[in-house]
């Protein structure tokens, strides 16, 4: 049976309980333990899907299709395990759930309330994750003393009864502000969501204090004494340059040892694998500039994994990314030519389109290493189709039904589909690549497995124009049906792909795109 940690939020949102949780869920891993992690999000949406980007950050995209917050995606990059569909419980999906039952007779005529049916719904939910687990890591979304995530922290505090606190560890997270014009920090905020939390049943075992400097021991003390936690179950967690910082700066104030103390498990006093990292990281004087071409830039939180992942091609050539983030919107022809690579992500809707065309065509004419990533690489089709097949109408369908020209076309399975959320071609396919290619060469092997997230794609009407005037088809669908992959011949690195290559890329295993691209922007500095 595993062990449970519920790892909850106060004062404000937007801490980094997710990076918390992760970088814990790492440590753990390296004391040779099985983890596992889950989010619960208590919003009424029963997945993140159908959100903007601006409302709830990047959709995170599983091996098996599910569209799942931002947080999945820091759990996969910190700890060995694929996450699923079952790592992310929404408020939506547990009434969903509740209802659907209640509509089908399951509760035998009972009056269905949020005590016990919710609160039991999310406690089934909770326990799927413990098959093959050592630990389960359980972070509760939102702030202590939102309403709507009240059902949650109750039945997290039912199950801490039904286990035995002996197989329960509560950290909360928490803000410690630094007031500058009386130039101390501030543990009331501290101290009153504590109160909260206490308030509904539930008394924190770790105090995890965020704030922008480092806590010292008086403080720590104090927010020991009113909290009724120990002195060294008060832990710091600073603001740091880099993520991959955090793990080390809980491991040197002994988190894990306190962990494993809980639970009675031995402490093994072992290296971090994250000190090489972030070494490589620290000591690069190397520098490449990566412009990333989006509509949503003003929220960077849009495009974390692509950013992460980006970072990630910097390690593996032990170079640091510096990103430019240009909005799509405002974007002005002089503004790419001091980077060094251009990156077009994925999105929706055609607002920004016109700027990410233009940005295509400097990557294309100037040689500039070019990424183009879902959206990205169907819009270096339509460029490509306008400015070199000379096709000024051609368009993607999405922003245009009655173009001429649909080089890009949404698939026949998803024609007449009226519902939005989960409906897309999501989650892992195969792709199988040609040889003797760019993209060939990248990945040295010839079937991958990688992530999707559309509706639209390549009209094979016109494979051949393409192909006659320059461009390379190196990765399609096993069936011949599907272009998957993009390239131009005669460019250094112009690479286009239907997949989101970023939401398999780790710090320890980079994505080969990603490797690769990175190295194609130093060679061409």
């Amino acid at each position: 049976m595993a062990y449970y940690i519920f790892v909850t939020g106060g004062v404000l949102s937007s801490l980094g309980k997710g990076v918390a949780s992760a970088s814990i869920a790492s440590l753990l891993e390296e004391q040779g333990l099985k983890v596992n992690i889950q989010k619960l999000d208590p919003y009424l949406n029963v997945d993140p899907g159908t959100m903007s980007p601006y409302q709830h950050g990047e959709v995170y995209v599983t091996e098996d299709g599910a569209e799942t917050d931002l947080d999945l995606g820091h759990y996969e990059r910190f700890i060995d395990r694929n996450m699923s569909r079952r790592n992310n419980v929404t408020a939506g999906m547990v009434y969903y759930n509740v209802i659907k039952r209640e509509r089908e007779g399951g509760y035998l005529g009972a009056t269905v309330q949020v005590i016990p049916h919710i609160t039991d719904e999310i406690k089934r939910l909770i326990r799927e994750m413990e098959d093959g687990c050592d630990v389960v890591i359980v972070e509760v979304g939102g702030t202590v003393g939102d309403i709507e995530g009240l059902p949650f922290l109750e039945a997290v505090r039912q199950l801490s009864m039904e286990l035995g606190r002996n197989r329960v560890l509560f950290i909360h997270t928490t803000y410690v502000p630094f007031v500058k014009t009386a130039g101390e920090l501030k543990t009331k905020p501290t101290q009153h969501s504590v109160k909260e939390l206490r308030a509904i049943g539930i008394q924190p075992d770790i105090i995890l204090c965020r704030s922008e400097v480092e806590i010292p021991e008086g403080i720590k003390e104090k927010i020991a004494l009113f909290t009724n936690v120990k002195k060294s179950a008060v832990i710091s967690a600073p603001d740091v340059e880099f993520i991959y910082e955090v793990p080390l700066k809980l491991k040197k104030q002994g988190i894990d040892r306190l962990i494993a103390q809980n639970f009675g498990i031995e402490y093994k006093d072992v290296r971090s694998k994250w000190e090489d990292i972030v070494h490589v990281l620290r000591s690069t004087e190397r520098e490449v500039r990566i412009a990333l071409v989006g509509k949503y830039v003003s929220l960077k939180d849009s495009y974390k994994s692509v950013a992460e992942a980006l970072i990630h091609g910097g390690i593996a050539n032990e170079v640091r990314v510096r990103i430019e983030w240009v909005s799509s919107e405002s974007y002005e022809d002089n503004t790419l030519e001091s980077v060094d690579g251009i990156l077009v992500p994925g999105g929706f809707g055609e607002r920004g389109i016109e700027g990410k065309l233009r940005a295509l065509t400097y990557g294309r004419e100037n040689r500039k290493p070019t990424f183009g990533i879902c959206l990205g690489m169907q819009l270096m089709c339509v460029e490509f189709a306008r400015n070199v097949l000379e096709l000024k109408k051609a368009n993607s369908t999405e922003f245009d039904p009655n173009t001429p020209h649909p080089v890009i076309d949404i698939m026949e399975e998803q024609k007449g589909i009226k519902e939005l959320g989960g409906t897309m071609r999501l989650g892992s396919y195969p792709c199988r690549l040609v040889g003797g290619t760019k993209v060939g060469d990248i990945y040295r092997q010839e079937l991958i497995h990688e992530r999707h997230r559309h509706r639209y794609e390549f009209n094979n009407v016109y494979r051949d124009s393409f192909e006659k005037a320059g461009v390379v088809f190196s990765g399609l669908s096993p069936d011949g049906k599907l272009v998957e992959v993009i390239e131009l011949k005669d460019h250094p690195w112009y690479i286009g792909c239907q997949f989101h290559p970023e939401f398999k890329s780790k710090p320890f295993r980079p994505h080969p795109l990603f490797k690769s691209f990175i190295s194609a922007c130093l060679q061409g500095q």
